[in-house]
């Protein structure tokens, strides 16, 4: 029965082209329209971190000192280097890492090419296993090396693929700034979306939040040999105080580091906040600070929504989008009804055969379900043109906009719902014509 209903319905398509084209096309562009923006909705507002951002934490407090002007609601973003390296060395956490990113000058031993600029990470040796970052070469350096200060590397697949052609560069000699350090870990193609770990002033930056779409940084060091070999070139988030030396802010009135830890339950997520406040305290009981109450820690996808990661335009865009839908969707209705209405004798004769109003219903709806298939496909192909416009636009996200499986499964799935739910009325409608006064206008 459902190979005759079918075929039914292709034969009605066949019947009258430019109808069937004007509801395929009012389907392929809403479907269209619509993935292509949640494509990249999906794009920027995911899960860096699935199966572990409820346990990763972003740890603050305020360490404005006593009425100071710059004091607000919410603490600052980042920490001053005391409180980030008090909290860090009390080892309350299951794992830890500082963060703080810095220009530098990157150049290498044995490679015929001239020195560039680059971007350095700072953390610290959890960082690697925190984040589940992966390696292509070698491996993350040790807790050791933190505190040695240790003059060792891991670096991106990009800068690899640059100055070494992607080869097996561990124990190769790079330079940064003024200083040789050894590499000791190449990572694989990465790119957490967005770069979670270095999120801080979002709600701030008035649309900049597209830096946290862009490629990782090129080289990470220790936190602490950092400190050594790029004096002078880190930049504050917010200072109270002007430093006495520009971009070098160790002990400066400036915060500028960010803390990251990982707690692997409820309870350590309880004790972890507490030992927070017991700091913040101490220290206001010492008068370094003046707002010992203003501590948070929230956890990764908390921090991402609170700096309001994704871009405002894209979601407006996709409130549109899905507006525009429901335009195209309720156009479709309209289609649908006049189509099945001009069959009204057609419908009657069967009617009067003896179809019930289930089969009329069934026939119809068939029918929309075939319209949506082809304003799936379609549909699919003009969300692809839509997502090359998207990565020819210039936004740091543009070269991940692609539709994955999900995605994909996605719009055909939508284009076959929103079809027949466009046909149930018109099909209602339909299965409700009475055989005898259809048979008296023949």
């Amino acid at each position: 029965m459902m190979g005759y209903y079918m075929d039914l319905a292709l034969r009605s398509l066949r019947h009258n082209k430019v109808l069937t084209a004007l509801m395929v096309l009012a389907i392929a562009v809403g479907i269209g329209a619509s993935m292509t923006t949640l494509t990249v909705m999906h794009l920027l507002s995911g899960n860096p971190l699935p199966g572990k951002s409820d346990s990763i934490f972003y740890a603050q407090i305020d360490a404005n000192p006593p009425l100071s002007p710059s004091h607000h609601n919410e603490p600052p973003d980042m920490l001053d280097y005391q409180s980030a390296v008090d909290l860090w060395s009390a080892h309350k956490a299951d794992r830890q890492t500082l963060v703080v990113e810095s220009p530098v000058k990157i150049a290498a031993q044995d490679v015929q090419q001239p020195p560039s600029m680059g971007m350095l990470l700072s953390p610290t040796a959890d960082f690697f296993t925190m984040f589940n970052v992966p390696f292509q070469y070698g491996g993350p350096w040790s807790a050791d090396d933190d505190t040695h200060r240790s003059r060792v590397a891991v670096i991106s697949a990009d800068l690899n693929d640059k100055l070494y052609g992607g080869a097996n560069s561990v124990g190769r000699v790079l330079r940064l700034h003024d200083a040789d350090v050894r590499i000791v870990g190449v990572l694989k193609p990465w790119r957490p979306t967005p770069q979670f770990y270095y999120v801080v002033g979002g709600r701030f930056s008035h649309g900049q939040t597209a830096d946290y779409y862009a490629k990782p940084q090129d080289v990470f060091t220790p936190f602490f040999t950092s400190l050594q070999i790029n004096d002078g070139n880190f930049e504050q988030f917010n200072c109270w105080e002007a430093p006495k030396v520009a971009g070098h802010l160790v002990g400066a009135g400036c915060v500028w580091i960010g803390l990251w830890v990982e707690l692997g339950s409820a309870a350590k997520v309880a004790s972890y906040r507490n030992f927070l406040a017991d700091y913040a305290a101490q220290q206001k009981a010492a008068g370094r600070i003046g707002y010992a109450d203003n501590t948070r820690l929230r956890n990764l996808m908390d921090w991402l929504a609170f700096n309001q990661v994704v871009p405002s335009d894209v979601r407006l865009q996709t409130w549109l989008a899905l507006s525009f839908l429901l335009i195209c969707l309720c156009n479709t209705v309209g289609l649908l009804l006049v189509k099945f209405l001009r069959r009204g004798g057609e419908i009657g004769i069967r009617r009067a055969l003896g179809a019930s109003r289930k089969q009329i219903f069934m026939q119809c709806l068939f029918e929309a379900g075939a319209i949506g298939v082809l304003g799936g496909t379609c549909g699919w192909l003009l969300t692809l043109l839509g997502l090359q416009w998207v990565r020819a636009q210039p936004v740091a996200y543009a070269d991940l906009a692609h539709m994955d499986l999900v995605m994909f499964g996605s719009t055909f799935l939508l284009a076959v719902l929103v079809s027949l739910l466009a046909g149930t009325l018109p099909a209602l409608h339909a299965s409700r014509i009475a055989p005898a006064l259809q048979l008296k206008t023949l």
